[in-house]
């Protein structure tokens, strides 16, 4: 009897005890859950959460000025290099002859600025330390209205030069040529130049004009023939220059031909012009 009583008793306390207790958690309920990347079996790698965190790019207004403004820097350093390329690259691509001469032509330069100015303290000293300073004042007037005339085109003038053909048979020789050339024999010393039969002074101005050119209004024709009144020795090389002017001109499918000789004549003269405007300050 006694084991019968106790049995009920015993369900009634298990009875209890399991309704205090939680029920059990699922086990799909307690396993977290799982991407939807990882489900599929293909997750994302490292490297392509990168690309989408960096692209579409987020760019500000800020960036956007900033990176306008490099761009902007970048392009004139590259414009200014490839400038300063364009500039050095006969020189550099120059023959050590070549350079040898462009040195002793520079040389030459100084040279003849040190002869002038040698020359005028000469011409100062004689007028200080003459005993009949009138006379001495007289010549050097008379010596220096001649080297005037000869600058001004206004006589005829001879001596040690060249002779530069220029054969233009394409027609391709512009004015700006010529007067690269011109520059380039004043700055080598030449002390006369005439252009077929137009003397080249000081003011002497060339515009293209048709097929030909035009100096000082005088239309001329090719062949283009230079008499420059100078130093032989320097003037040839100045033209042959490395990337000067007869390089320039056989680029445009130019003939150039360079003589020299111990005499030279300029014989094409100009007609004095009185200024309208300027006075000696002397008076």
């Amino acid at each position: 009897m006694s084991n019968q009583d106790e049995t009920p008793q015993d369900e009634t306390r298990e009875n209890r005890l399991r309704k205090e207790l939680p029920e059990e958690v699922p086990a799909a309920a307690a396993e977290p859950a799982k991407a939807p990347e990882e489900q599929q079996g293909t997750g994302l790698t490292g490297r392509q959460r990168l690309a989408q965190g960096l692209w579409p790019p987020r760019v500000t207004r800020a960036q956007l000025i900033v990176a306008l403004l490099l761009f902007g820097l970048g392009f004139g350093l590259a414009v200014q290099v490839a400038s300063n390329s364009d500039g050095d690259s006969a020189l550099r691509g120059a023959r050590q002859e070549d350079l040898v001469r462009i040195l002793d032509e520079l040389d030459d330069r100084t040279q003849r600025l040190e002869d002038e100015k040698q020359g005028l303290e000469k011409q100062r000293d004689e007028l200080e330390n003459s005993s009949n300073q009138a006379e001495e004042a007289r010549k050097q007037t008379v010596e220096k209205e001649r080297q005037l005339g000869i600058l001004a085109g206004t006589v005829a003038a001879q001596g040690p030069g060249v002779t530069m053909t220029i054969d233009d048979t394409k027609g391709t020789v512009e004015a700006d040529m010529l007067l690269d050339a011109i520059q380039e024999l004043r700055a080598a010393g030449a002390e006369a130049i005439q252009v077929n039969d137009v003397r080249v002074v000081a003011g002497t101005y060339l515009t293209d004009s048709g097929n030909g050119v035009s100096v000082d209004g005088n239309k001329i024709n090719a062949p283009y023939r230079f008499k420059v009144i100078g130093k032989p020795q320097d003037l040839e090389p100045a033209l042959n220059i490395p990337g000067g002017v007869v390089q320039t001109l056989e680029k445009e499918q130019a003939t150039v031909t360079i003589e020299r000789s111990d005499k030279i004549v300029v014989d094409a003269l100009r007609a004095a012009k009185r200024p309208d405007y300027a006075r000696s300050s002397s008076q």
